[in-house]
């Protein structure tokens, strides 16, 4: 196998292994098992699990932020892809999608790169949304105050399902908008 081929079976195999287990569960055994590998064949292209996990979940989370943008990227209104936003980002076939991210938050404080890809993530699927929003307000078709609003009721209602204490997710600050869409 080429060294790209390789990585990317490892990331596949950690992702299959964390799907079924959950990030905090998984090993690097796990992972070589999965593969049928060595643990040093991983340590070799990886410096940590955790680099393993951030690049599994970039894999998982990413391919589903394709698939939501391009059914967005679809519709002719901001209502309709509105709509195809949350067909897409509520999806009932993938149930470990779901998981997969409740597992990513919860596991990233001990796992930074996780943490960091999970929230650059998160801010993506928000920015597609405010863009919607954005779209919707310039076309007369959404009335709203602030656009841009969107990413703090996201982090609030993730925050109140999960139990977690108001502010407990950080905000993206002033310095850093969203991005034109």
């Amino acid at each position: 196998m080429s060294p790209t081929a390789r990585r990317e079976a490892i990331v596949d195999a950690a992702l299959q292994v964390a799907i079924r287990k959950g990030f905090g569960s998984t090993t690097v055994r796990d992972v070589a098992a999965e593969l049928g590998c060595s643990s040093g064949l991983i340590h070799h292209y990886f410096a940590s699990m955790d680099e393993v996990f951030a690049a599994a979940f970039e894999v998982a989370a990413g391919r589903d932020l394709e698939v939501t943008t391009a059914a967005v990227a679809a519709e002719p209104s901001p209502t309709d892809q509105l709509m195809a936003f949350f067909a897409s980002y509520a999806r009932t076939d993938q149930d470990w999608s779901s998981q997969l991210w409740l597992d990513a938050w919860a596991e990233a404080a001990r796992q930074p790169a996780l943490g960091a890809t999970s929230r650059r993530l998160n801010v993506a699927w928000q920015r597609l949304l405010a863009q919607i929003v954005e779209r919707g307000v310039a076309g007369g078709e959404f009335r709203c105050d602030d656009p841009h609003a969107i990413l703090d009721w996201t982090l609030t209602t993730t925050e109140h399902e999960l139990d977690l204490p108001h502010g407990a997710l950080p905000r993206p600050t002033a310095a850093t908008p969203p991005e034109p869409a």
